[in-house]
């Protein structure tokens, strides 16, 4: 990976980590919620959960790194149970795509490390 990439990847991926946890919050206050603000609610967090989408897709073309395409897999696992209306369940699959954002951070940070970039 060259340096301007893995800069792209750390950059990225701490964006989308921050977007996942968000999201993981999100829809675990989402639980204990009654129903009328329960629905205003999860149109907010889909809405959150596109926009760090776009930032996952930006993320693979700028980076190149295949792995963005599993993560993106995790979030449509997730965005499906949310529309399936058991939303406290995608909790499992934000986490999973968290656990592959975070690998391709540490992965980028020691390339900037051996490359004195960092």
């Amino acid at each position: 990976m060259k340096a301007s990439q893995a800069i792209m990847a750390f950059s990225q991926s701490e964006k989308v980590k921050t977007s996942l946890i968000c999201a993981s919050q999100s829809l675990e206050f989402l639980a204990g919620m009654p129903f009328p603000e329960k629905e205003g609610a999860q149109k907010v967090i889909r809405m959150n959960i596109e926009m760090m989408r776009q930032e996952i897709q930006l993320a693979r073309n700028l980076t190149g790194d295949e792995l963005w395409d599993e993560i993106e897999k995790c979030i449509s696992r997730a965005v499906v149970m949310i529309d399936s209306g058991v939303a406290p369940e995608a909790v499992v699959h934000l986490t999973q795509a968290l656990s592959q954002v975070t690998s391709i951070g540490h992965r980028s940070m020691t390339i900037l490390k051996e490359k004195g970039l960092l």
